[in-house]
């Protein structure tokens, strides 16, 4: 609960699912506030899609706690999914319908009151004036993306789960989208959005990561790399590839990426780090730097070693 007594969008706690006997999503915690967009990565097979419809009342967990939106997760999912707008990874309307017509099928099912009025009115926010008579089938990824936006919002629901909704949308596509979902927090709705691309995870007020079916770390940015006390190196110079293969042998440097004439190594020990990369650093013609881990070192890092751990 917040200064003004509000309780969080999702404060959840102990989800838990299993497929077969094998645990996808392992008692998992997170809170999430009112009007903030809240990021969810992971790997593939992470878990994220399996708890995001856990929270819409879609599937059923093994065990949970909590509430989204004010409602038992449990008890009141009914309650729950009346108030949420759950966009799946695959485009879900009719691509035989135009752009009004689904619209106006998704009002019907939601049994809207005013629905001519609704209807005309997102066509008009989301810029689908001059499509509004468009096979949906006929659009490109980022407008069929942003008609399931529009289909999701169109009941004013106070919760947003997204999975995964920019996935193979050009990149302007991409940064309209996350445009408007940041005009929809303004406008006071919660956004759970899972995504793989690290610049939709910057755009984030805070995040959650997973692998495994295990929350490996959250919070802003600023707090997950702080937490994670990387230390990062950069190299430059020619003839790096063999020089990759060195490093990533050599004990205490942990990663190794190629940017084209630029190395960027991590370490979890600065102090193995620096004694690592010291001989290195006697060869002639490459320039060593210390560097700011980003977000991906830090995903990588708790990704690779969250891999050794389950493999003891």
């Amino acid at each position: 609960m917040n200064a003004n007594g509000e309780l969080p969008a999702i404060d959840v706690r102990n989800v838990t699912k299993s497929f077969d006997g094998r645990v996808v999503v392992n008692h998992i915690a997170i809170q999430v506030k009112r009007g903030e967009i809240y990021g969810f990565l992971g790997p593939n097979g992470s878990g994220k899609t399996t708890f995001i419809r856990m929270l819409c009342g879609l599937l059923n967990p093994d065990c949970a706690e909590g509430q989204c939106l004010g409602y038992d997760i449990l008890r009141q999912r009914d309650e729950i999914k009346r108030r949420v707008g759950y966009m799946t990874q695959k485009f879900s309307l009719y691509e035989d319908l135009t752009v009004k017509e689904n619209l106006d099928l998704i009002a019907r099912l939601y049994g809207l009151d005013r629905r001519r009025e609704r209807v005309a009115a997102i066509i008009e926010r989301m810029d689908f004036k001059d499509r509004r008579d468009q096979l949906a089938g006929t659009m490109s990824g980022g407008w069929k993306q942003r008609l399931a936006l529009a289909a999701c919002t169109l009941h004013e629901p106070e919760l947003l789960l997204l999975d995964e909704p920019t996935a193979g949308v050009d990149p302007k596509a991409r940064r309209d989208f996350w445009d408007e979902l940041h005009n929809l927090a303004v406008a006071g709705i919660t956004t759970l959005v899972s995504t793989h691309y690290m610049d939709e995870a910057e755009r984030c007020h805070r995040l959650a990561y997973i692998a495994y079916g295990n929350l490996l770390t959250t919070g802003t940015i600023a707090e997950v790399i702080a937490a994670a006390g990387l230390s990062t190196w950069t190299v430059r110079g020619e003839q790096l590839s063999q020089l990759a293969g060195e490093l990533r042998r050599t004990p205490g440097i942990e990663q190794v990426v190629v940017f084209g004439e630029t190395l960027h190594l991590t370490g979890a020990d600065p102090a193995g780090m620096e004694a690592a990369v010291a001989p290195f650093r006697q060869r002639p013609g490459l320039v060593w730097e210390p560097s700011e881990s980003n977000i991906e070192d830090v995903f990588i890092y708790l990704s690779e070693k969250k891999a050794k751990d389950n493999f003891r």
